[in-house]
């Protein structure tokens, strides 16, 4: 079996965590401060908008790969992938923009709430049929 999806949507987003992760260094070096936030609120934003990447993404991708291996419909994993990759992108767009526009907050966590909770129910609908049956 070869995994593809996963891979692919994995690569984006670590392509995606390498810039919050510069913008982060780069509000560092502009407000030379290095440890903590310092009550700078541009920091402190960007410091949430790649905290969050980091809480949200692992357990995202982790899903995905498990569905890919138990072999899950490519349909699913393709949309849940392409779910995933936007929901995080318009996430950090709305979070890390000052005024924040709420919209692209919200979109992007329920597109992620939905990645989650539809791979882990197709998680379990495939590992207990597995389990029953063989």
């Amino acid at each position: 079996m070869t995994i593809i999806t996963t891979p692919l949507v994995a690569s984006l987003l670590a392509l995606l965590y390498l810039v919050l992760s510069v913008r982060v260094i780069g509000a560092r070096n502009s407000e030379r401060i290095s440890l903590g936030d310092r009550g700078n609120d541009i920091l402190l934003r960007r410091m949430r908008v790649h905290a969050n990447f980091a809480e949200y993404t692992p357990l995202s991708l982790l899903l995905l790969l498990m569905l890919e291996l138990m072999g899950g419909a490519h349909w699913l994993l393709y949309g849940l992938g392409l779910f995933l990759v936007v929901g995080r992108t318009v996430h950090a767009y709305g979070v890390g923009s000052d005024p924040e526009p709420m919209n692209f907050r919200v979109v992007g966590m329920v597109l992620t709430f939905v990645v989650i909770g539809t791979a882990a129910l197709a998680n379990l609908v495939l590992a207990i049929n597995a389990l029953l049956i063989g």
